[in-house]
């Protein structure tokens, strides 16, 4: 069995981070996400990945390699366009050569991995198994209409669903899912859709069978999914100080620290995490918060936000939180008078201000 990751989108609803980084690279729990996604494959026994690439190419490149590292064998598939699911699986016939294969969308985590949904789909010989979860939004998902315990329907982004069900970015197909993505049209919104490709094989006759998962799941797409999802993998972890933690500092809960970081004079309340490098100052490391490598903060409070390489907060005067910083940020603040607010922000910002 192989796999397919995709890896492709522009990630429009996490700009400005996803302007100058690949959404998939942004990371949760101070590891990208893309990185979660290959690790749950390589332990459901897979080790044979093809990730779909598309602008941010080099960098997915640059930060995967030849897959070595995951203990995997990575080949790139490149789309000239981000022109649907259905066509990322198109482009893909070639590489799966006949086998059958997992697609995995990059931006997704999964609490419980995929081992047993993958022995599942092997024992079962269905044509394909997809993944389901309920949803309070199911209008932002592709959802499925179940009768008798059957899929009988997709819908995808559905004005009024058929239900709470929405599709998890994982799927299982045999090569008959080429027959039909190579049958359907370009919806409305120009992309051939994964949901039209099931739709086909449910109408032809091929064996769909669903799993809904009871586990989380979360497609960390938007500002506010990114925070939960590294909030569940921070609950999961267990304290490992690499770091120093100096006389005067207080460590509570479960902590992570990073070789060569530097804890000063501050409390660090877990569940967190601090990469490598990073000092830590005078400051307030609240629950669910990742700081990642290089970082300094002085003088400061944060907590649950997620802090990229090399920032710097800087005696900001008040509390940070549920905050996602881009990398090489400085946050300070500026004493001089008159008081009034000082930003230079990209495209898409977000800010609140007090």
């Amino acid at each position: 069995m192989k796999a397919l990751i995709l890896s492709g989108g522009k990630g429009t609803r996490l700009r400005p981070i996803t302007h100058t980084s690949a959404k998939q690279l942004v990371p949760v729990a101070n590891k990208p996400i893309l990185f979660y996604a290959i690790e749950a494959i390589r332990d459901a026994g897979i080790t044979d990945i093809g990730i779909i690439v598309g602008d941010t190419h080099e960098e997915i490149r640059a930060a995967v390699g030849n897959g070595e590292r995951f203990g995997t064998q990575v080949t790139y598939i490149q789309q000239e366009a981000p022109l649907g699911l259905a066509h990322a699986v198109k482009i893909a016939e070639d590489f799966m050569a006949g086998e059958p294969f997992v697609m995995f969308l990059g931006d997704n985590l999964i609490k419980d991995g995929i081992r047993t949904l993958v022995e599942e789909y092997m024992q079962s010989k269905a044509n394909s198994q997809i993944l389901l979860a309920h949803v309070p939004n199911a209008r932002e998902f592709g959802v499925a209409e179940i009768e008798g315990g059957r899929v009988v329907r997709l819908v995808e982004k559905p004005e009024n669903p058929p239900s709470d069900l929405a599709l998890v970015g994982v799927y299982m197909f045999d090569s008959h899912v080429f027959e039909a993505v190579n049958a359907i049209k370009p919806s409305a919104r120009g992309e051939l859709e994964i949901t039209d490709a099931i739709q086909y094989l449910i109408d032809k006759g091929y064996r769909v069978e669903s799993h809904t998962i009871t586990g989380w799941w979360k497609d960390t797409g938007k500002l506010e999914d990114m925070l939960e999802a590294n909030r569940l993998i921070l609950d999961g972890m267990q304290t490992d100080i690499a770091g120093v933690v100096e006389p005067g500092s207080v460590i509570e809960g479960r902590v992570v620290t990073g070789k060569g970081s530097r804890i000063v004079n501050s409390r660090v309340r877990g569940p967190a995490i601090i990469g490598e490098n990073c000092v830590i100052e005078d400051s307030y490391i609240g629950p669910y918060t990742s700081i990642n490598d290089g970082s300094v903060i002085r003088g400061s409070e944060i907590e649950h936000s997620i802090i990229l390489e090399d920032c710097q907060v800087i005696g900001i005067g008040s509390r940070m939180a549920d905050s996602l910083i881009g990398k090489n940020v400085r946050i300070s603040r500026n004493s001089r008078t008159p008081k009034a607010y000082r930003v230079m922000l990209g495209d898409n910002s977000e800010v609140s201000v007090i």
